[in-house]
């Protein structure tokens, strides 16, 4: 998943379509990504002693990370997101549209 926590994304498609936040959260094994201020359910709780008052929590809820898509902090454009490897091994992850690193996937690697 070329998603990664902190990211800045634009959510492409339901209700909060066009809205730009930040991922907090990434699932991997089900495909979803928790979104700042999208997809915000109200669930109803109990009282219990974590929360002592009971009654109704907003929270936000994950969506499918086909519903988002990265926006480039260099250019500011919605981008898809490609590979590169540096002379020293490092793989970084880039912007497709203006070419520029968003950031480091792994460190270099040792030469045997």
């Amino acid at each position: 998943m070329r998603i990664k926590k902190n990211d800045q994304v634009l959510v492409l498609s339901g209700r909060y379509r066009g809205k730009q936040s930040r991922v907090l959260k990434v699932d991997a094994a089900s495909n979803t990504v928790k979104v700042e201020g999208v997809n915000i359910v109200k669930k109803h709780v109990r009282r219990s002693r974590r929360n002592p008052q009971g009654g109704m929590l907003t929270i936000e809820m994950p969506i499918p990370v086909s519903n988002v898509q990265l926006v480039c902090p260099v250019c500011g454009k919605r981008t898809r997101i490609g590979v590169r490897f540096a002379g020293d091994g490092s793989k970084f992850r880039v912007c497709k549209k203006c070419n520029a690193d968003i950031s480091q996937v792994s460190p270099a690697r040792e030469k045997r």
